[in-house]
């Protein structure tokens, strides 16, 4: 446990908690998440580059472990620069706000945490990934880790049989641990472990262009399409773009925002005084000392918006980076409100409620943008495990092909595709007493099979349980079976 009195990292200057006229949307805003739930009795778990005592979270941290052994403990004295990156990730998902009297909360505010560093001086490999997915298996039960947030990827695109790095988090995943991880930055790649196994929630972005516009998203350039394995990935999109994350103490950038910050906010008859006294400091040219008032503000404000800070100590940052420790916030929630969900409940219901974007290609949003609200609102009345032994991919048993569906709002579903060349239902599901519908078929040939469930004889969908998958040519994705 850390005490935040004994770090003390920085000092608390309340007239600098200000937010100025070209602040972002706090992210529950941005979601409409219902605040009600804060990651409450949650324990989310970071891998990262590095991590600095940071006063929206250093309250909350349960342990600090470093792969390298180059950090013994969470170091206030010096910030490094690959301590960025891991700060931002879990302020961006579970900080208080402390830093701007609570207006940039992350929606996991109340979670515990523990942050893994998996970088040996800022520079992160397969190795030191495993190392840490290691003890992240080793002491999920003494800190009770229920969510695992990765921003990070390995150095090859490799599949589950040749990764170690999935084969652990897929060992994570049925151990009970939620995984979310960053789909990756580039549009002209496919997302690499650990975002490409199996199990985990890969998100990718959305932009809202800092507005509430539910009809106005767009895609952020996030990397997509379909794995080594198979799988399309991402599953689901999330913020990437204007989300407020703090800049780290004791920089010299964090001193320039402070007066740059200053300087917009000072009246006219501070404003020459305090230009003069830290003209140095804010990052503009010399010669804005000879421009007049109007002019030197001008400037200052360029300066601003060129760094991207939206409050005093807050700038908006960008990648799927902070969209995923974004969705680990919201699976914090559900678990708040349903302690019992497993890692596959909550896959389940991040994926069943979100809203695929109109006029933008499937495979690269998955089942699209992430719905804070309405998954908490589902987790809360779902009384259904999902485990392994009942929720499935398409499975053979013996001489019959077995689907399972999980949909509790539903009151029929059938199985379509390829099996019959898509002329009629293929099988009728029967739902059983746990909620989860299945259906039989008779196993057919060696071959490729493309199918679809239909529910309450309107809706379609593609298989949740299963991400093999490919594009429909229709808007949506036909679920792809292999018989070999």
């Amino acid at each position: 446990m850390f005490d935040m009195a004994t770090v003390n990292p920085v000092t608390h200057h309340p007239h600098l908690h200000s937010t100025n006229r070209y602040s972002v949307i706090p992210t529950a805003e941005k979601l409409r998440a219902d605040r009600r739930f804060a990651g409450r009795g949650v324990t989310i778990a970071f891998l990262d580059s590095g991590f600095y005592p940071h006063p929206d979270f250093i309250d909350r941290v349960d342990c600090f472990h470093d792969v390298s052994g180059e950090e013994l403990f969470l170091d206030a004295a010096e910030p490094r620069s690959y301590q960025w990156h891991g700060t931002q990730t879990v302020t961006s998902c579970a900080g208080n706000g402390w830093l701007s009297d609570g207006v940039y909360q992350g929606v996991a505010r109340a979670a515990r945490l523990v942050l893994v560093k998996v970088s040996d001086k800022g520079r992160i490999s397969d190795a030191s990934i495993e190392k840490g997915l290691r003890w992240v298996i080793a002491n999920r039960e003494r800190f009770n880790i229920r969510v695992l947030n990765m921003s990070l990827g390995g150095d090859m695109d490799l599949g589950l049989a040749d990764s170690c790095v999935n084969q652990l988090v897929e060992e994570l995943a049925d151990s009970g641990v939620v995984i979310t991880v960053a789909a990756g930055n580039s549009a002209e790649s496919r997302s690499i472990p650990p975002a490409n196994a199996p199990s985990v929630i890969t998100v990718g972005g959305y932009s809202d262009e800092n507005q509430f516009a539910d009809d106005g998203f767009d895609l952020y350039h996030s990397s997509f399409g379909v794995t080594a394995d198979g799988l399309v990935k991402p599953e689901i999109i999330a913020p990437a773009m204007y989300v407020a994350a703090p800049i780290l103490p004791g920089t010299a950038d964090y001193r320039t925002a402070e007066v740059l910050s200053r300087l917009v906010a000072a009246p006219d008859y501070l404003f020459r005084k305090l230009l003069m006294e830290n003209w140095n400091d804010t990052g503009v040219r010399p010669d804005v000392l000879c421009l007049d008032n109007d002019t030197a503000r001008l400037a200052i404000e360029s300066e601003l918006r060129r760094r991207k800070i939206v409050a005093t100590h807050y700038q908006h940052v960008d990648g799927t980076s902070f969209a995923a420790p974004i969705a680990a916030s919201v699976a914090a929630q559900m678990l708040e409100a349903n302690p019992s969900l497993t890692p596959a409940a909550v896959k389940n219901l991040l994926i069943s409620t979100a809203t695929r974007l109109g006029g933008h290609p499937g495979i690269r949003q998955g089942f699209g943008v992430i719905n804070a609200g309405l998954a908490v609102k589902k987790a809360l009345t779902e009384t259904h495990s999902l485990t392994q032994a009942d929720y499935f991919p398409p499975r053979i048993a013996g001489k019959r092909i077995v689907f399972s569906y999980h949909d509790d709002a539903a009151t029929e579903v059938a199985l379509w595709g390829s099996f019959n060349d898509w002329r009629s239902e293929v099988a009728r599901f029967e739902r059983s007493g746990d909620g989860i519908w299945q259906a039989e078929i008779p196993c057919h040939p060696a071959g490729k099979y493309l199918y679809k469930f239909q529910v309450d004889g309107t809706r379609w969908t593609e298989d949740p349980s299963h991400g093999v998958k490919e594009d429909d040519r229709l808007g949506g994705f036909n679920s792809v079976l292999t018989i070999g």
